[in-house]
């Protein structure tokens, strides 16, 4: 089978070559005309309401706060899941929006039904939206720093590169992971 098709090729020279240049011209083609995203998002249309509500408990908030958010949150064209958390004195209403939903048109409805709940709620009460950022927002670019090493004569020095990364961008990420554990258990 295989040697026939060797021999199959040999004796048709041409025609291989033509397939051959026609795949190259459209592997081409299809990389110059493939759009690629850097840094994907892939997570979900979401809009985050958090409630400020100080010094309630944790029922009297799920009650008062985020039941009524919730409820007239589940009737935004559009939501396909609506999640409420209720802390101490704190409400957070996760919408989740389906597929293919403009985040900034997501906002403006969530915000059109939160305000005609607004006056549901308890005095004292501020309800806010969240950050219009993805879980891809999130996440603290890093920048690499070309340095120049004058040993290699390359444009950047491995070692220097592996000292910055060690006692600058480390210390700093774990701080910034420290705050947002901080702030998510708080």
């Amino acid at each position: 089978m295989i040697a026939r098709l060797i021999h199959g090729a040999i004796a048709q020279r041409f025609l291989v070559l033509l397939i051959s240049a026609f795949l190259a011209a459209a592997g081409i083609w299809a990389l110059r005309s493939t759009p690629i995203d850097a840094l994907p998002d892939l997570s979900d249309v979401q809009v985050i309401i958090r409630t400020s509500y100080p010094g309630q408990a944790p029922q009297l908030v799920e009650n008062q706060i985020s039941y009524p958010i919730a409820t007239s949150m589940m009737s935004v064209p559009g939501a396909k899941t609506v999640r409420a958390f209720s802390f101490y004195g704190d409400s957070f209403v996760y919408v989740i929006f389906e597929d293919g939903t403009d985040l900034y048109w997501a906002r403006s409805r969530a915000l059109e039904y939160l305000s005609g709940v607004q006056a549901k709620l308890p005095a004292g009460a501020a309800a806010s939206l969240g950050p219009d950022a993805t879980g891809v927002g999130l996440i603290k670019p890093a920048r690499t720093t070309w340095l120049s090493c004058a040993r290699y004569r390359i444009g950047f020095c491995v070692l220097s590169l592996k000292r910055c990364r060690t006692w600058r961008k480390l210390p700093a990420l774990a701080a910034w992971l420290n705050s947002i554990k901080w702030c998510l258990t708080h």
